[in-house]
């Protein structure tokens, strides 16, 4: 299945919101706010990457990638998410697109490192992986996860996401 994935454009806006809605529509584990979580990191202009898939003309998938704070005060650190594929096109590799391409661009600005919430065996086929030492308060370990992107030792403490993640209905 071919896929172009290229940057948000301005007038990607309102198709995102979409496409992410239909993505957690029948999600478990989900408030179904995350497409007002990217509106708001993208209104507050802390969204540092955001990539769409394209397909047969139509945008299909979104990675978005925004700043995090961890506690320890280590610098450079980001939150992949959320990672949208609408569920018509699941399954097609379009998701593993959006990964490599949002880790190559997290990379190439020189971050440090990434830290994910969701599912280990998705997101450890990238090299993330649960760290004892890293934490999300109030998740279950083994759903929050971090690689590190410069070879860096990890950093310690609690991961706090912009504030605008707590956007809600």
């Amino acid at each position: 299945m071919a896929c172009h994935v290229r940057p948000e454009r301005s007038n990607d806006a309102a198709a995102i919101e979409a496409l992410i809605a239909a993505a957690f529509l029948d999600a478990p584990h989900t408030s179904h706010t995350e497409q007002l979580i990217v509106a708001a990191v993208r209104a507050a202009g802390a969204l540092t990457v955001s990539l769409v898939a394209e397909a047969e003309g139509a945008v299909v998938g979104h990675v978005a990638v925004s700043p995090v704070t961890i506690s320890d005060g280590a610098l450079g650190w980001y939150g992949l998410g959320p990672i949208s594929v609408l569920p018509a096109w699941q399954g097609r590799g379009i998701g593993s697109a959006l990964m490599r391409a949002a880790l190559d661009a997290v990379r190439q600005m020189g971050a440090a490192g990434c830290v994910v919430l969701g599912e280990p065996a998705f997101y450890g086929r990238f090299g993330f992986k649960a760290e004892p030492g890293l934490v999300l308060p109030e998740i279950p370990p083994e759903y929050f996860q971090a690689i590190s992107l410069r070879g860096a030792n990890l950093p310690h403490g609690s991961v706090t996401y912009h504030q605008a993640f707590s956007a809600e209905q």
